[in-house]
């Protein structure tokens, strides 16, 4: 039986991962534009492209729009704690993240109202946050907050890994209950663009709701990571009745 030929596309991936990783080509570096690569390797632009989506589908390349394709440089996890949207400082102080923030009024609309419990039209704040291992997006968070409430940290300080425990949240003291839904999917078209990632590769999205000891949200978070970039530890502590160690 006579084995299926490789498609070309990968066989021009083969030959730029090759030359990647043995350093050929450096991470950093921009690539030949794609007109020249595809004349390069004889193939039109749309071959020459499902072979750059290979490797940016492996991470190995990014594309930035109007920029180009460049190698990407190895991109280190940071670990998600569990509870109050902090990230390990261990993992973080390793990772030099940058942080842009956007901030809007707006109104709940969608699936916000649900989200935040309040009807449908109440004033919110979003804060857009982005935050970059150098020029690479690594995470994505959209935080909502009731209009009436007042952040009590600077939205991208929380973000700093200089803190002893750097935080996607904007309010403070921690509220009293928080509930944490984690997924594993494939990312949303604007997702997608906004982290450069390939449309195909998972991210883990993790939904925080928080609530105040009357059970009123005091804030939402979107949180969307790329898969390779976060771990996520949960920690369970079970309250011991003392009514049962007495004797």
């Amino acid at each position: 039986m006579i084995g299926a030929v490789p498609s070309r596309h990968h066989g021009i991936a083969d030959d730029l991962r090759r030359q990647i990783t043995t350093g050929r080509i450096r991470p950093g570096e921009r690539l030949p534009s794609e007109s020249g690569l595809a004349g390069r390797y004889k193939v039109s632009t749309v071959t020459l492209r499902r072979a750059l989506a290979v490797l940016q589908g492996e991470g190995l390349v990014e594309k930035i729009h109007g920029k180009g394709n460049f190698v990407r440089r190895p991109l280190r996890k940071v670990t998600y704690v569990g509870g109050w949207g902090t990230l390990d400082p261990w993992t973080a102080a390793d990772v030099d993240l940058r942080v842009t923030v956007r901030t809007t009024p707006m109104v709940a609309h969608e699936y916000l109202p649900a989200l935040l419990r309040v009807p449908n039209g109440s004033p919110l704040t979003e804060f857009l946050c982005l935050s970059y291992e150098g020029k690479s997006p690594h995470s994505l968070a959209r935080i909502y907050v009731p209009g009436d409430l007042e952040p009590t940290a600077v939205p991208g300080d929380g973000f700093s890994c200089a803190r002893a425990e750097p935080s996607f949240a904007v309010l403070s003291p921690p509220p009293a209950e928080v509930r944490e839904t984690v997924s594993a999917r494939i990312p949303t078209p604007d997702e997608a663009s906004t982290l450069r990632i390939n449309p195909a590769s998972a991210v883990l999205a993790i939904t925080r709701i928080a609530a105040d000891t009357a059970g009123r949200v005091v804030e939402a978070a979107l949180l969307v990571f790329p898969g390779n970039r976060v771990d996520a530890v949960f920690t369970t502590h079970h309250v011991i009745d003392e009514r049962q160690t007495q004797g």
